[in-house]
């Protein structure tokens, strides 16, 4: 969905939106379908930003990104660098930004897809819809290796990430696809299924090294 508009009501799902905090190892949901390479974001086009949506960007110093750029900048926040009343959830087709009755939707690339992950060893928290300001996993600032393949074993990420501060790594994979994400970090390892439909999860936390 590539609109641009204000959007007037909350749906039932920004129940999903807020990152809570818990502890358990939630069960995973196992995807089906094939990939493409994945891009980083400064290599992807953005969509342009509402009107009437700058002057609430511009009040966090985001005047003049596009979704993709604020994504970007966002995800990497920690702590107190996060803005304590900007709400900002990424669904598979757009980025919602809100702050008390202001509330605005900019459409993202139609052919990629933002999947936010989080991995854990001890604690970690159940989570659908990404939000860059609120969601907070186990492992910040530490080195992982990433590998991404399709379901015929071609190669979508195979290197080293560095998590955010606030715990989550983030890729821009192609939208509507599907495959296994496998992180290992201090010898422990992690393996899942992934998806990039128009139904799926934009917040992975179910990832549990072992």
């Amino acid at each position: 969905m590539r609109r641009q508009l204000l959007i007037a009501t909350v749906t039932s799902a920004l129940l999903l939106t807020g990152c809570a905090t818990g502890s358990g190892s939630p069960s995973v949901t196992t995807p089906s379908v094939p990939a493409s390479e994945s891009l980083p974001a400064e290599s992807l086009p953005g969509e342009s930003v509402p009107a009437e949506a700058i002057p609430l960007l511009s009040d966090y110093g985001l005047g003049g990104k596009s979704a993709v750029e604020v994504i970007d900048h966002l995800d990497r926040l920690g702590g107190d660098q996060r803005p304590a009343d900007l709400t900002a959830s990424v669904r598979p087709q757009e980025l919602v930004v809100s702050r008390g009755d202001e509330k605005f939707s900019i459409g993202l690339p139609q052919d990629r897809f933002y999947l936010s992950v989080a991995p854990y060893m001890d604690r970690t928290h159940d989570c659908f819809y990404h939000s860059l300001t609120t969601c907070k996993g186990e492992l910040t600032a530490q080195d992982v290796q990433v590998r991404i393949v399709d379901q015929n074993d071609r190669v979508l990420v195979d290197e080293v990430r560095t998590t955010f501060d606030n715990g989550f790594v983030g890729f821009w994979l192609p939208r509507g696809v599907a495959g296994t994400l496998r992180l290992s970090y201090d010898g422990k390892v992690g393996q899942t299924a992934i998806s990039t439909g128009d139904d799926a999860p934009t917040c992975l936390t179910t990832l549990r090294l072992t």
